[in-house]
C-alpha cells in the first residue's frame, strides 16, 4: 500500500474507490432484488464477488484514510463527491440489511412453527392434573431435518 503523494495519484485513488463502491452497490442492489423476488438460492453465487469487492474496498479505504489530509488539499471537490457516493452506498446497504433480516426472521418463524406443530403431533394427547390437555415439553421434541436446497 503505497502512500498518495501527487495530485494524479489522488485522482486515480479516488476514481478507483468510487468505481469499487459503485460495483459493490450494484451487487448489493441485485442481491436485494433477488431476495425480494424469493430467489434466495441465486444470491449464493454473488457471495464470492461481494467478498472480493468488500476486501478491495477496505484496502482502498485504508490507503485513502492514511492520506486523508493530502487528499483534502489536492482534490477537495472529489472528496466531497466521494462522501456523497458513500452516503448513497450506506442507504443501499441499509436497505439490503433490512431485506435480509426480514427474510431471516420470516424463515426462522416458519421453522419454529413447523417444529412446534410436529412436536404436538408426536406427543400423546393426554390430560394433566388440572383437566387440561398437556403441551409437549420442548426438551423432548424430535429433531427437525430439512434440505437447504431451494
Amino acid at each position: 500500500m503505497s502512500p498518495i503523494t501527487t495530485a494524479a495519484d489522488a485522482e486515480r485513488a479516488l476514481d478507483d474507490l468510487s468505481a469499487l463502491i459503485e460495483k459493490l452497490a450494484g451487487l448489493m442492489e441485485e442481491e436485494t432484488a433477488l431476495v425480494r423476488a424469493g430467489k434466495v438460492s441465486h444470491t449464493v453465487a454473488l457471495g464470492r464477488t461481494k467478498a472480493e469487492l468488500a476486501g478491495q474496498l477496505y484496502t482502498s479505504g485504508e490507503r485513502l484514510k492514511a492520506s486523508a489530509k493530502f487528499l483534502m488539499q489536492a482534490a477537495p471537490t472529489r472528496c466531497a463527491a466521494l462522501r456523497r457516493l458513500q452516503e448513497a452506498f450506506r442507504a443501499v446497504l441499509q436497505k439490503n440489511m433490512i431485506v435480509l433480516a426480514t427474510t431471516h426472521a420470516v424463515s426462522e418463524g416458519i421453522m419454529r412453527r413447523l417444529s412446534g406443530d410436529l412436536a404436538k403431533k408426536s406427543a400423546p394427547q393426554v390430560y394433566g392434573a388440572t383437566g387440561r390437555a398437556t403441551t409437549p415439553h420442548p426438551k423432548y421434541g424430535q429433531p427437525l431435518a430439512f434440505s437447504k436446497k431451494l
